[in-house]
Protein backbone atom coordinates (compact mmCIF):
# COMPACT_ATOMS: atom_id res chain seq x y z
CA UNK A 1 0.00 0.00 0.00
CA UNK A 2 1.09 3.57 -0.77
CA UNK A 3 -0.95 5.96 1.32
CA UNK A 4 -1.07 9.57 0.18
CA UNK A 5 -2.98 12.48 1.72
CA UNK A 6 -4.25 15.69 0.16
CA UNK A 7 -6.21 18.59 1.61
CA UNK A 8 -8.66 21.36 0.71
CA UNK A 9 -10.10 24.32 2.58
CA UNK A 10 -13.31 26.27 2.12
CA UNK A 11 -13.71 29.81 0.82
CA UNK A 12 -14.45 30.80 4.44
CA UNK A 13 -10.96 29.87 5.62
CA UNK A 14 -9.09 33.05 6.70
CA UNK A 15 -6.38 32.60 4.06
CA UNK A 16 -9.01 32.14 1.37
CA UNK A 17 -10.87 35.18 2.70
CA UNK A 18 -7.68 37.17 2.16
CA UNK A 19 -7.25 35.68 -1.32
CA UNK A 20 -10.77 36.69 -2.31
CA UNK A 21 -10.25 40.26 -1.15
CA UNK A 22 -7.06 40.57 -3.22
CA UNK A 23 -8.75 39.06 -6.25
CA UNK A 24 -11.86 41.20 -5.93
CA UNK A 25 -9.57 44.25 -5.98
CA UNK A 26 -7.95 42.85 -9.14
CA UNK A 27 -11.27 42.05 -10.83
CA UNK A 28 -12.72 45.50 -10.16
CA UNK A 29 -9.61 47.24 -11.51
CA UNK A 30 -9.45 45.11 -14.68
CA UNK A 31 -13.05 46.00 -15.53
CA UNK A 32 -12.02 49.55 -16.39
CA UNK A 33 -8.27 49.16 -16.92
CA UNK A 34 -7.28 45.82 -18.51
CA UNK A 35 -3.66 47.00 -18.75
CA UNK A 36 -3.35 47.68 -15.01
CA UNK A 37 -0.42 46.34 -13.05
CA UNK A 38 -1.79 44.81 -9.86
CA UNK A 39 -0.03 43.07 -7.01
CA UNK A 40 -2.41 43.25 -4.06
CA UNK A 41 -1.70 41.50 -0.76
CA UNK A 42 -4.20 41.13 2.08
CA UNK A 43 -4.02 40.25 5.76
CA UNK A 44 -7.15 39.64 7.84
CA UNK A 45 -7.35 39.37 11.64
CA UNK A 46 -10.53 39.74 13.64
CA UNK A 47 -12.43 42.59 11.91
CA UNK A 48 -9.31 44.38 10.65
CA UNK A 49 -8.18 44.09 7.04
CA UNK A 50 -4.75 45.31 5.87
CA UNK A 51 -4.12 45.88 2.17
CA UNK A 52 -0.59 46.10 0.82
CA UNK A 53 1.29 45.72 -2.43
CA UNK A 54 1.80 47.78 -5.55
CA UNK A 55 -0.84 48.88 -8.05
CA UNK A 56 -0.48 51.14 -11.09
CA UNK A 57 -3.79 51.83 -12.80
CA UNK A 58 -6.02 54.51 -14.27
CA UNK A 59 -8.95 52.97 -12.37
CA UNK A 60 -10.23 54.51 -9.15
CA UNK A 61 -11.11 51.52 -6.98
CA UNK A 62 -12.99 52.05 -3.74
CA UNK A 63 -10.83 49.72 -1.66
CA UNK A 64 -12.93 50.12 1.48
CA UNK A 65 -16.14 49.18 -0.34
CA UNK A 66 -14.44 46.22 -2.05
CA UNK A 67 -13.19 44.81 1.24
CA UNK A 68 -16.58 45.19 2.88
CA UNK A 69 -18.35 43.52 -0.05
CA UNK A 70 -16.21 40.40 0.38
CA UNK A 71 -16.74 40.44 4.14
CA UNK A 72 -20.50 40.68 3.64
CA UNK A 73 -20.45 37.83 1.13
CA UNK A 74 -18.68 35.55 3.61
CA UNK A 75 -20.56 36.88 6.65
CA UNK A 76 -17.39 38.32 8.23
CA UNK A 77 -17.63 41.69 9.96
CA UNK A 78 -15.20 44.33 8.72
CA UNK A 79 -14.25 47.12 11.09
CA UNK A 80 -11.03 48.89 10.11
CA UNK A 81 -9.50 48.79 6.62
CA UNK A 82 -5.82 49.79 6.53
CA UNK A 83 -4.59 50.67 3.03
CA UNK A 84 -0.82 50.43 2.47
CA UNK A 85 -0.94 50.07 -1.34
CA UNK A 86 1.61 52.03 -3.38
CA UNK A 87 2.40 52.22 -7.12
CA UNK A 88 4.58 49.71 -8.92
CA UNK A 89 8.34 50.18 -9.05
CA UNK A 90 9.20 52.14 -12.24
CA UNK A 91 12.10 49.78 -12.93
CA UNK A 92 9.77 46.78 -12.94
CA UNK A 93 7.14 48.65 -14.94
CA UNK A 94 9.69 49.58 -17.62
CA UNK A 95 10.93 46.00 -17.79
CA UNK A 96 7.43 44.60 -18.19
CA UNK A 97 5.94 47.10 -20.66
CA UNK A 98 7.19 48.25 -24.04
CA UNK A 99 5.59 49.37 -27.27
CA UNK A 100 6.22 45.98 -28.84
CA UNK A 101 5.60 43.36 -26.18
CA UNK A 102 4.71 42.60 -22.59
CA UNK A 103 7.57 41.06 -20.67
CA UNK A 104 7.13 38.64 -17.80
CA UNK A 105 6.36 40.42 -14.54
CA UNK A 106 8.86 38.30 -12.62
CA UNK A 107 11.18 35.35 -12.92
CA UNK A 108 10.15 31.89 -11.80
CA UNK A 109 8.96 28.44 -12.81
CA UNK A 110 5.37 27.25 -13.07
CA UNK A 111 3.85 23.79 -13.33
CA UNK A 112 0.85 22.30 -15.03
CA UNK A 113 -0.55 18.87 -14.20
CA UNK A 114 -3.51 16.75 -15.24
CA UNK A 115 -4.64 13.14 -14.96
CA UNK A 116 -6.91 11.13 -17.20
CA UNK A 117 -10.08 10.76 -15.16
CA UNK A 118 -12.75 12.46 -13.12
CA UNK A 119 -14.55 15.74 -13.69
CA UNK A 120 -11.55 17.97 -12.98
CA UNK A 121 -8.65 16.03 -14.53
CA UNK A 122 -7.15 15.99 -11.03
CA UNK A 123 -6.27 12.95 -8.88
CA UNK A 124 -9.14 11.07 -7.27
CA UNK A 125 -8.27 12.01 -3.69
CA UNK A 126 -8.12 15.68 -4.64
CA UNK A 127 -11.44 15.45 -6.46
CA UNK A 128 -13.06 13.98 -3.35
CA UNK A 129 -11.55 16.73 -1.16
CA UNK A 130 -12.86 19.44 -3.49
CA UNK A 131 -16.32 17.88 -3.57
CA UNK A 132 -16.51 17.62 0.23
CA UNK A 133 -15.76 21.32 0.58
CA UNK A 134 -18.26 22.20 -2.15
CA UNK A 135 -21.00 20.21 -0.40
CA UNK A 136 -20.49 22.03 2.92
CA UNK A 137 -20.22 25.44 1.24
CA UNK A 138 -23.46 24.80 -0.64
CA UNK A 139 -25.21 23.91 2.61
CA UNK A 140 -23.95 27.13 4.24
CA UNK A 141 -25.12 29.25 1.31
CA UNK A 142 -28.44 27.61 0.43
CA UNK A 143 -29.78 25.96 3.58
CA UNK A 144 -31.44 28.50 5.91
CA UNK A 145 -31.19 25.94 8.72
CA UNK A 146 -27.53 25.11 8.22
CA UNK A 147 -25.59 24.33 11.37
CA UNK A 148 -22.26 25.31 9.81
CA UNK A 149 -20.47 28.65 9.83
CA UNK A 150 -18.36 27.93 6.75
CA UNK A 151 -14.72 27.69 7.87
CA UNK A 152 -13.86 24.10 6.94
CA UNK A 153 -10.88 21.88 6.18
CA UNK A 154 -10.72 18.38 4.81
CA UNK A 155 -7.94 15.85 4.32
CA UNK A 156 -8.33 12.77 2.14
CA UNK A 157 -6.01 9.74 2.20
CA UNK A 158 -6.03 7.22 -0.66
CA UNK A 159 -4.01 4.15 -1.62
CA UNK A 160 -1.98 5.10 -4.71
CA UNK A 161 -0.75 1.53 -5.25
CA UNK A 162 -4.11 0.51 -6.71
CA UNK A 163 -4.27 1.05 -10.51
CA UNK A 164 -6.94 3.11 -12.18
CA UNK A 165 -8.33 6.56 -11.51
CA UNK A 166 -10.49 5.72 -8.48
CA UNK A 167 -8.39 4.78 -5.46
CA UNK A 168 -9.49 3.13 -2.21
CA UNK A 169 -10.39 5.77 0.38
CA UNK A 170 -8.51 4.99 3.56
CA UNK A 171 -9.23 8.09 5.67
CA UNK A 172 -11.37 11.20 5.32
CA UNK A 173 -10.78 13.93 7.89
CA UNK A 174 -13.22 16.85 8.05
CA UNK A 175 -13.06 19.75 10.50
CA UNK A 176 -16.07 22.05 10.13
CA UNK A 177 -16.78 25.16 12.20
CA UNK A 178 -20.40 25.11 13.35
CA UNK A 179 -22.90 27.22 15.23
CA UNK A 180 -23.20 27.03 18.99
CA UNK A 181 -25.72 24.71 20.57
CA UNK A 182 -24.96 21.61 18.52
CA UNK A 183 -23.35 18.47 19.86
CA UNK A 184 -20.43 16.73 18.23
CA UNK A 185 -22.73 13.84 17.29
CA UNK A 186 -25.14 16.23 15.56
CA UNK A 187 -22.28 17.77 13.55
CA UNK A 188 -20.92 14.37 12.59
CA UNK A 189 -24.32 13.06 11.54
CA UNK A 190 -25.05 16.14 9.44
CA UNK A 191 -21.75 15.86 7.59
CA UNK A 192 -22.34 12.18 6.90
CA UNK A 193 -25.79 13.10 5.55
CA UNK A 194 -24.28 15.78 3.30
CA UNK A 195 -21.79 13.31 1.87
CA UNK A 196 -24.56 10.84 1.13
CA UNK A 197 -26.78 13.53 -0.43
CA UNK A 198 -23.95 14.57 -2.74
CA UNK A 199 -22.88 11.06 -3.73
CA UNK A 200 -19.51 11.33 -2.00
CA UNK A 201 -18.25 7.92 -0.86
CA UNK A 202 -17.12 7.25 2.69
CA UNK A 203 -13.64 6.15 3.65
CA UNK A 204 -12.65 3.18 5.76
CA UNK A 205 -11.90 5.66 8.56
CA UNK A 206 -14.04 8.78 8.98
CA UNK A 207 -12.66 11.48 11.30
CA UNK A 208 -15.16 14.31 11.70
CA UNK A 209 -14.18 17.17 14.03
CA UNK A 210 -11.75 14.87 15.86
CA UNK A 211 -10.80 17.71 18.24
CA UNK A 212 -14.43 18.05 19.35
CA UNK A 213 -16.95 20.86 18.90
CA UNK A 214 -15.64 23.84 16.94
CA UNK A 215 -17.62 27.08 17.17
CA UNK A 216 -14.87 29.72 17.06
CA UNK A 217 -13.32 30.02 13.60
CA UNK A 218 -12.69 32.39 10.73
CA UNK A 219 -10.38 35.43 11.01
CA UNK A 220 -11.24 35.87 14.67
CA UNK A 221 -9.53 32.58 15.45
CA UNK A 222 -6.77 32.59 12.85
CA UNK A 223 -4.92 35.31 10.92
CA UNK A 224 -5.35 35.03 7.16
CA UNK A 225 -2.83 35.99 4.47
CA UNK A 226 -2.95 36.06 0.69
CA UNK A 227 -1.11 33.19 -0.95
CA UNK A 228 -0.77 30.69 1.88
CA UNK A 229 -2.85 27.98 0.20
CA UNK A 230 -0.92 27.49 -3.04
CA UNK A 231 -1.06 23.69 -2.76
CA UNK A 232 -4.85 23.70 -2.26
CA UNK A 233 -5.08 26.15 -5.17
CA UNK A 234 -3.16 23.79 -7.46
CA UNK A 235 -2.51 20.04 -7.29
CA UNK A 236 -2.98 19.06 -3.67
CA UNK A 237 0.56 17.71 -3.28
CA UNK A 238 0.28 15.25 -6.18
CA UNK A 239 2.52 17.34 -8.45
CA UNK A 240 5.12 20.11 -8.08
CA UNK A 241 3.95 23.72 -7.72
CA UNK A 242 5.81 26.93 -8.40
CA UNK A 243 6.84 29.22 -5.58
CA UNK A 244 4.49 32.07 -6.47
CA UNK A 245 0.94 32.58 -5.24
CA UNK A 246 -1.90 33.65 -7.54
CA UNK A 247 -4.33 35.99 -5.86
CA UNK A 248 -4.16 39.74 -6.38
CA UNK A 249 -1.86 39.46 -9.43
CA UNK A 250 -2.71 40.68 -12.94
CA UNK A 251 -2.04 38.49 -16.02
CA UNK A 252 1.44 39.94 -16.61
CA UNK A 253 2.50 38.10 -13.44
CA UNK A 254 3.54 34.79 -14.95
CA UNK A 255 3.52 32.96 -11.62
CA UNK A 256 -0.25 33.14 -12.13
CA UNK A 257 -0.82 33.22 -15.90
CA UNK A 258 2.06 30.84 -16.59
CA UNK A 259 0.61 28.25 -14.22
CA UNK A 260 -2.85 28.67 -15.73
CA UNK A 261 -1.61 28.01 -19.27
CA UNK A 262 0.59 25.13 -18.07
CA UNK A 263 -2.47 23.53 -16.51
CA UNK A 264 -4.52 24.01 -19.70
CA UNK A 265 -1.69 22.49 -21.74
CA UNK A 266 -1.49 19.47 -19.42
CA UNK A 267 -5.22 18.88 -19.79
CA UNK A 268 -5.02 19.33 -23.55
CA UNK A 269 -2.18 16.81 -23.83
CA UNK A 270 -4.09 14.24 -21.76
CA UNK A 271 -7.11 14.66 -24.04
CA UNK A 272 -5.05 14.62 -27.24
CA UNK A 273 -2.79 11.66 -26.52
CA UNK A 274 -4.77 9.73 -23.89
CA UNK A 275 -1.96 10.01 -21.34
CA UNK A 276 -2.55 8.72 -17.85
CA UNK A 277 -1.06 12.01 -16.65
CA UNK A 278 0.89 14.97 -17.99
CA UNK A 279 3.29 17.36 -16.27
CA UNK A 280 4.33 20.69 -17.77
CA UNK A 281 6.98 23.15 -16.59
CA UNK A 282 7.48 26.68 -17.92
CA UNK A 283 10.07 29.18 -16.66
CA UNK A 284 10.47 32.92 -17.31
CA UNK A 285 12.91 35.78 -16.79
CA UNK A 286 11.62 39.18 -15.69
CA UNK A 287 11.12 41.57 -18.58
CA UNK A 288 11.48 38.82 -21.21
CA UNK A 289 8.33 37.83 -23.07
CA UNK A 290 9.32 34.33 -24.25
CA UNK A 291 9.86 31.59 -21.64
CA UNK A 292 13.45 30.52 -20.98
CA UNK A 293 12.39 26.86 -20.87
CA UNK A 294 9.40 24.66 -21.66
CA UNK A 295 9.06 20.97 -20.89
CA UNK A 296 6.07 18.68 -21.13
CA UNK A 297 5.98 14.95 -20.46
CA UNK A 298 3.09 12.52 -20.54
CA UNK A 299 2.88 9.05 -19.01
CA UNK A 300 1.20 6.43 -21.16
CA UNK A 301 -0.68 3.34 -19.94
CA UNK A 302 2.64 1.48 -19.46
CA UNK A 303 4.06 4.40 -17.45
CA UNK A 304 6.41 5.22 -20.32
CA UNK A 305 7.49 8.88 -20.35
CA UNK A 306 6.63 10.66 -23.61
CA UNK A 307 8.23 14.04 -24.41
CA UNK A 308 5.73 16.44 -26.03
CA UNK A 309 7.70 19.63 -25.37
CA UNK A 310 8.13 20.44 -29.07
CA UNK A 311 4.41 19.96 -29.62
CA UNK A 312 3.68 22.49 -26.88
CA UNK A 313 6.21 25.06 -28.10
CA UNK A 314 4.92 24.92 -31.67
CA UNK A 315 1.22 25.26 -30.83
CA UNK A 316 0.96 27.67 -27.88
CA UNK A 317 1.90 31.34 -27.65
CA UNK A 318 3.56 31.38 -24.22
CA UNK A 319 4.24 35.12 -24.01
CA UNK A 320 2.29 36.88 -21.24
CA UNK A 321 0.11 38.62 -23.84
CA UNK A 322 -0.43 35.40 -25.76
CA UNK A 323 -1.46 33.57 -22.59
CA UNK A 324 -3.79 36.38 -21.51
CA UNK A 325 -5.48 36.53 -24.91
CA UNK A 326 -5.82 32.73 -25.20
CA UNK A 327 -7.35 32.30 -21.73
CA UNK A 328 -9.17 35.67 -21.75
CA UNK A 329 -7.50 36.52 -18.46
CA UNK A 330 -8.50 40.19 -18.32
CA UNK A 331 -12.20 39.22 -18.32
CA UNK A 332 -12.31 36.61 -15.54
CA UNK A 333 -13.97 37.04 -12.17
CA UNK A 334 -10.95 36.17 -10.06
CA UNK A 335 -12.90 36.59 -6.82
CA UNK A 336 -14.85 33.44 -7.71
CA UNK A 337 -11.81 31.49 -8.87
CA UNK A 338 -9.84 32.25 -5.69
CA UNK A 339 -12.59 30.86 -3.46
CA UNK A 340 -11.62 27.32 -4.42
CA UNK A 341 -9.14 25.26 -6.41
CA UNK A 342 -7.97 27.41 -9.34
CA UNK A 343 -7.18 24.48 -11.62
CA UNK A 344 -10.76 23.30 -12.05
CA UNK A 345 -11.35 26.48 -14.07
CA UNK A 346 -8.79 25.50 -16.73
CA UNK A 347 -9.98 22.24 -18.28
Amino acid sequence: MTMFSTEMVSKYHPDKYADQISDTVLTEILKSDPAAHVACETMVKDDTVVLGGEITTSAKPDYDAIVRSVGNRLNYKVGKVINLITTQSPEIENAVDSDERIGAGDQGMMFGYAVNGGRYYLPYGQEIAIDIIKAIEYDVEHNPNTIFQGDTKTQVTTDLSVPGFEKPLDTILISACHKEGYSLAQVQNRILSLLEENGIPLAKKMLINPAGVWTFGGPAADCGLTGRKIVCDQYGGYAPVGGGAFSGKDPSKVDRSGCYIARRIAVDMVKKYGFESCTVQIAYAIGVSQPVSVSAFGLDARSKKIDVSDDVKSFYDLTPKGISDYLNLTKLDYSVISGGNHMIRFI
